[in-house]
């Protein structure tokens, strides 16, 4: 088989699918050669062996420790690669992957005790690291607090249960906005929630990945209580389809020519923003390599994550990678 993509050079094998939950699929891979990568890390796959259209996935295996390469993918009613390769993909096929990417590793950001915040499929690198990190340092501290809708959308169950029962050093705090069950705390995220977990959380590393909304919550309380930037991180390739279905704070984004304008969440990459309202955009790996989402901005407040195929001159003129720029207050585009 051809290699479809030169991002993607890495052919591997579905050795199994694993269904985690009603709407999360964990397919394990593999790989007949040696595939370096970090706890946390992730890789670009191509989708249906084309060139055009990638996607990122955590790697939701652990390095030295899993028997496979394994992704978990929530399947999305819209969403082209997530419905493939859950649906479509069986044990058998061949899947090609970059080399593993990412800064959002617990090697990259080493300390002794960490707080590490997930909702929804946010939660498949921070298990890759809490496994790593268990076996690799066992006297290191590790709360997590994990988001969800209901109990049944825990993914990793049975194995947060194992884990934290054999690893007394890592603390679990599941969180349940409906169905509350015993073992859940009702609600979202809040700073009472962090400081019963963490009381020192001003002297812990904390990492979170999730929905843009909830990081973005996360790191304004995680910084009121003290923590500093410093020791904040965050999974910044996420590309969230939640969402729509999150409640927070929306911002205008206007396109000319014609002037049209639509509403968005505050915290919402520009990409995930277009996407919503079926404007069309480029985008092949959304993780800020390729470049091919370049999109001009000429006013506005916003963030990026990555510039990595943009020239200066592109910068000061307003360009941005849209998968990697996150919108933080009303902006208009050229």
């Amino acid at each position: 088989m051809t290699q479809p993509s030169p991002l993607c050079p890495n052919q591997m094998q579905v050795h199994s699918v694993q269904q985690e939950t009603a709407d999360v699929w964990t397919l394990n891979l593999i790989n007949n050669d040696f595939y370096p990568y970090q706890p946390g890390q992730f890789a670009l796959i191509s989708i249906r062996d084309s060139e055009d259209t990638l996607r990122a996935y955590t790697l939701s295996s652990s390095p030295g420790l899993s028997r496979f390469i394994s992704i978990s993918v929530r399947c999305l009613p819209e969403g082209a690669g997530s419905r493939w390769l859950t649906q479509e993909v069986k044990p058998g096929s061949s899947l090609w992957l970059s080399d593993a990417q990412g800064e959002f590793s617990c090697v990259q950001h080493p300390s002794d005790r960490y707080l590490m915040l997930a909702a929804g499929c946010g939660v498949t690198p921070v298990m890759s690291m809490c496994r790593w990190l268990v076996a690799n340092r066992p006297q290191c501290d590790i709360r997590v607090i994990f988001n969800v809708r209901t109990p049944a959308d825990v993914i990793f169950a049975a194995e947060w249960h194992s884990l934290t029962a054999q690893h007394p050093q890592l603390q679990l705090t599941l969180m349940a906005e409906q169905d509350v069950q015993p073992g859940f705390l009702p609600g979202r995220i809040s700073e009472q929630v962090l400081l019963q977990a963490a009381p020192d959380i001003a002297s812990r590393t904390v990492m979170t990945c999730g929905p843009a909304p909830y990081m973005q919550q996360v790191e304004q309380l995680s910084l009121q209580l003290g923590v500093p930037a410093a020791q904040f991180h965050k999974e910044q390739f996420h590309i969230s389809a939640e969402l729509n279905d999150e409640q927070g704070d929306q911002l205008t984004l206007r396109i000319g020519q014609p002037l049209r304008e639509f509403r968005v969440p505050v915290g919402s990459t520009l990409l995930a923003a277009l996407e919503s309202h079926k404007l069309p955009v480029n985008a092949a790996c959304r993780a800020g390599v390729c470049g091919s989402c370049k999109t001009r901005i000429v006013a506005g407040k916003y963030t990026t994550t990555s510039t990595m195929t943009l020239s200066a001159a592109e910068i000061e003129q307003g360009y941005v990678l849209a998968c990697s720029c996150q919108l933080q207050g009303d902006v208009t585009l050229a």
